[in-house]
């Protein structure tokens, strides 16, 4: 799982990084986080499409989905691109799907988020209905509230192989294997410019907050942090055996 994957600089970079690492682990399946890829806010068909170039198999979202309206008739099509399992249904697009015998599930928490359908339930719903319980299973959940996405990894712990918090863009440090065998971090991290304030140029974003008043934001430049974390699953059970943080400076 690669984090929130920002603007440019970390289209780039995972372009560069994504390939040696598949080679080197031997990963059979790569999920990243692309709702801020194009120019830091959205998903349009040609970062889409430059993500899957990069042997990313499967690019999940969250609030920005709707950033760029010219994705929005793409979510109904074969491109594995998801957006959050718990928007209401009337909505486009799916919020899972099973590439290389993997389910690859998006939801979206509330907690400073928007109103949303329950994620608890949603994902009670999708377990019941058509996953099976020795099926690998990994879950992307969007949220801002660390205590929401604790409460997830908690909540699905030894029903689903992995729980990965991403939108916040910091990478935390309690990656770990919940009971259960549920492999869990509450935020992958970001692959966005180093010199930054959450891949955003940093004097923007301080002017921001000392001013008040609107400004446009634009993606970050120079360095680029790459995070992400691999997960070995046993296949048989669907039980994560190990979760690892995978930290790289590009550029």
């Amino acid at each position: 799982m690669i984090g929130d994957i920002v603007g440019k600089p970390g289209r780039k970079a995972a372009g560069e990084v994504v390939p040696t690492l598949r080679r080197e682990h031997g990963i059979d399946l790569v999920v990243a986080n692309g709702e801020n890829a194009a120019g830091g806010f959205g998903l349009t068909l040609s970062t889409a499409k430059e993500l899957l170039s990069a042997e990313i198999d499967v690019i999940t979202t969250g609030n920005h989905i709707w950033a760029q309206k010219e994705i929005i008739p793409y979510l109904d099509s074969e491109l594995p691109i998801l957006r959050p399992l718990n928007f209401p249904p009337r909505n486009p697009g799916r919020g899972y799907l099973i590439k290389n015998r993997v389910v690859v599930v998006n939801i979206i928490g509330r907690v400073f988020m928007g109103n949303f359908d329950c994620p608890f339930r949603a994902m009670d719903e999708l377990l019941e209905k058509v996953v099976s319980t020795r099926a690998t299973i990994v879950v992307d959940f969007h949220a801002e509230a660390t205590s929401e996405k604790v409460a997830m990894g908690r909540y699905l712990a030894g029903r689903v192989s992995a729980v990965f918090g991403t939108h916040t863009h910091v990478g935390t440090i309690d990656a770990q294997i919940l009971p259960g065998g549920t492999a869990y971090v509450t935020d992958v991290g970001m692959v966005g410019p180093v010199d930054s304030v959450i891949g955003d140029d940093a004097e923007a974003v301080i002017d921001r907050f000392l001013t008040q008043a609107p400004r446009r934001l634009s993606v970050g430049k120079g360095k680029v942090n790459f995070d992400g974390v691999l997960v070995e699953v046993d296949d048989s059970t669907g039980k994560a055996m190990s979760i690892t943080r995978i930290h790289r400076i590009v550029g």
